[in-house]
């Protein structure tokens, strides 16, 4: 479905973001396409847009119940929603439950362990540097941030983190990372932007033991294990059983 938006403003790997007439928003289409390991591996997988819109609308309106600020003003179709203009500071935020994927191949720590409490990780944003890992020596040097910065940004995470665990564990999933993005508004508030999705965060089904099968996540692209698109249909069921339908833009 076209949406009558203005010029494009910036076009990621996974979505197209647009001016409004509307100052101080944008609108943001999500598109099918699926990368990994920094886009050198490419794939389109139908209705991948929809599917990561959706639960992103959903995600984003659970943690506005919560009290905590996102960029989200609402849905305009089931792949199209309108956001605040946010400045995106270039830092990927990572919480991490259970130790898996890059945690395992760089440490000793062995795959599975629970994470008490989460450990938080910094990234550089920047493909061409391959998203290097931040030290609070790197932060400074590279003056990012400020240290109050540092720290609000720190516990804002964290509470998102215990807001998306807590409500999956009740769907019978389990967060087991996530990736988020965080961006100011024009008040220079800190929001969380981006997206929340299977393609964010790594997500585990509780009612399947198989390690394979039991991925719903961005993973079963990364590891060829198929079923991308059925498995975020299943992450969308559970969460659609008992959420309200998103809000939508006005």
């Amino acid at each position: 479905m076209a949406q009558n938006h203005g010029p494009l403003v910036y076009e990621g790997k996974a979505k197209r973001i647009y001016g409004m007439n509307e100052p101080g928003e944008v609108m943001v289409e999500f598109k099918n396409d699926a990368t990994a390991f920094n886009a050198k591996k490419k794939s389109e997988i139908d209705g991948k847009g929809r599917l990561n819109c959706l639960l992103s609308a959903y995600f984003f309106e659970l943690l506005e119940s919560e009290g905590i600020q996102t960029h989200y003003r609402g849905l305009i179709s089931d792949n199209w929603m309108v956001a605040q203009h946010v400045e995106v500071i270039p830092i990927e935020v990572v919480l991490r439950n259970i130790a898996t994927g890059s945690l395992c191949r760089e440490t000793p720590v062995k795959q599975g362990t629970k994470l008490k409490p989460p450990l938080l990780d910094l990234y550089f944003k920047d493909d061409a540097l391959g998203d290097p890992l931040l030290t609070e020596s790197r932060l400074e040097l590279l003056d990012l941030m400020s240290s109050d910065r540092r720290a609000e940004l720190e516990k804002l995470a964290r509470r998102v983190n215990d807001v998306l665990s807590h409500f999956m564990q009740k769907l019978d999933l389990l967060l087991v990372d996530l990736k988020l993005e965080l961006g100011t508004n024009q008040e220079g508030q800190l929001l969380v932007a981006d997206e929340i999705s299977p393609d964010t965060c790594r997500i585990w089904d509780l009612r399947i033991d198989d390690p394979r099968d039991r991925i719903l996540d961005k993973d079963r692209f990364r590891q060829d294990l198929g079923g991308v698109a059925e498995s975020y249909e299943e992450v969308l069921k559970r969460v659609q059983e008992v959420s309200s339908r998103p809000r939508h833009y006005n």
